[in-house]
C-alpha cells in the first residue's frame, strides 16, 4: 500500500474547510481551479505512461473534485478509517483521473503518477484497492460498482452506521443489467446513504451511447426504479456539490451529471476517438496550454 502525503494531506483538509465554509462564487472559483491542476496532472500522467483513457478521465474530473472537497468526509492519512465515507468509481478504467486527484488529497505522493501503467506499479490501468490508499474496491467499468457500493450502504445500515457511500459510474456502463439490479435492491431497502453520479457524456468506446446501446430518458429510469433524481451540468462544481449534499427523501439519490468527454481540451471534446487515443507531444503541449488559461 502507498503511504500518504502528511504535508499535502494537512493542504487538503484545510482546503477542504475553506472551500465548504466560503461563499459560492468563491467555492466555485476554488474548485474551478483544483480541478484544473487535476486535468494538467492527468494529461502528463498519460504522457509519461503512453496509454490511459483520456477523454472519459477529462469529463469525470468535477465529478471527482466536487465529491473530495465538497462532500466527502474521508482522511488520506487514515485511508481505512472505520467511519470513512466510501468512494466507488465504477468506471474504473479511468484511474488516471481518480489517481491525480487522490494525490493532490495526499493519499500519496504526486510523484508516484510518474509510475502510472509501470510495470510492478501501485497504479495499474485500474484501480486496486490492496495497492493505492484511498480505493475501496478494484472496478472495470464492467457494471459492478453500483453493487458493490449498493453492498457498502447496506452494511452501514446493519452496522447503524453514519457514514455515506458515493459511487461514480460511466454512461455507457450503464448497459450492464447489474446495475439495474442493485438500483432495484438499493430502491427496496430505501439506501437513502447511498449516492450514484452518472458521468454522462454520451459517448462509450467506438461510438455514441444511444448508437450502441440506447440509453434513453436516463433520468426518467431511474426514477421508475425508485430513486431520487438531480440532473446537474456535470462540470458545475456548485450544481455537483448541492446534488450530492442535498436533503435526502429517504430513497438512493442518482445525480445525472451531463458531461463533455475531454472537457477543457478544445481538440478532445466530445470526440469518440479519444476514448484511449494518447495525444502526440505536440498535442501535450497544446492541452497544457489550453488548460493554463
Amino acid at each position: 500500500m502507498l503511504p500518504s502525503d502528511p504535508a499535502r494531506a494537512a493542504a487538503y483538509r484545510k482546503t477542504v474547510e475553506r472551500v465548504r465554509e466560503a461563499d459560492p462564487a468563491t467555492a466555485g472559483a476554488e474548485l474551478d481551479r483544483l480541478a484544473t491542476e487535476v486535468r494538467r496532472s492527468i494529461v502528463r500522467t498519460i504522457d509519461r505512461a503512453g496509454m490511459g483513457h483520456i477523454g472519459g478521465d477529462l469529463s469525470v474530473t468535477d465529478i471527482l473534485v466536487s465529491c473530495f472537497y465538497g462532500a466527502l468526509s474521508v482522511d488520506p492519512e487514515r485511508p481505512r478509517w472505520a467511519g470513512r465515507d466510501r468512494f466507488v468509481l465504477s468506471k474504473g478504467h479511468c484511474a488516471a483521473a481518480l489517481y491525480a486527484t487522490l494525490a493532490q488529497c495526499g493519499f500519496f505522493a504526486p510523484a508516484e503518477l510518474e509510475t502510472f501503467m509501470a510495470p510492478l506499479s501501485a497504479l495499474n490501468g485500474h484501480p486496486n484497492r490492496l495497492k493505492v490508499p484511498g480505493v475501496e474496491t478494484n472496478t472495470g467499468a464492467l457494471g459492478h460498482g453500483l453493487p458493490v457500493a449498493t453492498g457498502c450502504a447496506l452494511a452501514a445500515r446493519i452496522d447503524g452506521a453514519s457514514w455515506r457511500t458515493f459511487v461514480v459510474l460511466g454512461d455507457g456502463e450503464l448497459q450492464e443489467g447489474s446495475n439495474w439490479e442493485a438500483a432495484m435492491a438499493a430502491a427496496h431497502h430505501g439506501l437513502a446513504s447511498l449516492t450514484a453520479v452518472v458521468d454522462r457524456n454520451r459517448l462509450q468506446q467506438g461510438a455514441r451511447t444511444e448508437e450502441t446501446n440506447a440509453l434513453g430518458a436516463l433520468g426518467d429510469k431511474w426514477r421508475s426504479f425508485g430513486w431520487e433524481v438531480r440532473e446537474v451540468d456535470g462540470h458545475d462544481h456548485l450544481a455537483l456539490r448541492q446534488a450530492l449534499n442535498g436533503p435526502r427523501t429517504g430513497r438512493p439519490v442518482a445525480v445525472i451529471a451531463n458531461t463533455i468527454k475531454g472537457k477543457g481540451v478544445s481538440f478532445m471534446e466530445d470526440r469518440v476517438e479519444w476514448h484511449h487515443k494518447v495525444p502526440s507531444p505536440e498535442q501535450v503541449e497544446a492541452a497544457l496550454a489550453e488548460l493554463a488559461r
